[in-house]
């Protein structure tokens, strides 16, 4: 079976030679990190990732034009695309993350900063199994409860269609998303470990098999 191309989004910040590093371990090869117009028209699937804050974030990937860039790949010539963290946040239509700033509006929502009680810490950090709510090819290889590395402030509150997997921290956090071809973890599968393998690869098949 041939492998799809792959292409990581450069827009100046987030891990991108992580996710790079673990998607390549799967030997991966058709794999780029990029921001070239070519190179986005070129690939089967795209990975969005993201740390740090949603502001920094979304000015950046403006800043590239990347917005347009994207608008144009997943939304008209709907090619698949993974948003790991603040990548899925940027999906969303805003962020009140240090003030109020719109996203890209693919998957109806809002990112919302966790209120909880104690004695739970914001923010979320460490390792949670996730409790499916739907299936999806995201978690067509892992466990039935797999378990992932989080870290972070805010999450994404969105309708419950959307909603492919949970995590309980006090509250249900949303852990997953979809919507046609696009999808969006919040946790870190570059960090989870052998959960993390596992998720890219059912991903990957699935865009493959499409």
């Amino acid at each position: 079976m041939n492998q799809p191309a792959i292409v990581i989004i450069d827009y100046g910040v987030g891990n991108t030679h992580s996710v790079w590093n673990t998607i390549r371990s799967l030997d991966y090869r058709r794999l780029k990190i990029s921001n070239q117009p070519q190179d986005i028209a070129d690939a089967d699937v795209l990975v969005l990732p993201g740390v740090g804050a949603f502001e920094a974030c979304v000015e950046n990937l403006r800043a590239h034009h990347l917005d347009e860039l994207l608008n144009e790949a997943v939304l008209v010539k709907q090619k698949p695309i993974l948003g790991i963290c603040v990548g899925m946040q940027l999906m969303a239509d805003t962020s009140e993350e240090n003030g109020i700033h719109a996203g890209l509006s693919w998957i109806p929502g809002r990112v919302v900063k966790l209120n909880l009680p104690l004695p739970y810490a914001v923010p979320h950090v460490g390792w949670n199994d996730l409790q499916m709510t739907q299936v999806s090819p995201l978690f067509s290889r892992t466990d039935s409860a797999p378990h992932f590395y989080f870290d972070h402030s805010y999450h994404y509150q969105c309708d419950s269609k959307f909603v492919v997997a949970t995590c309980d921290y006090a509250i249900p956090v949303t852990a997953a998303i979809a919507h046609n071809h696009i999808y969006g973890v919040q946790f870190h599968p570059e960090k989870s470990q052998t959960s993390g393998l596992k998720l890219f690869r059912g991903f990957f098949n699935a865009v493959n098999q499409c």
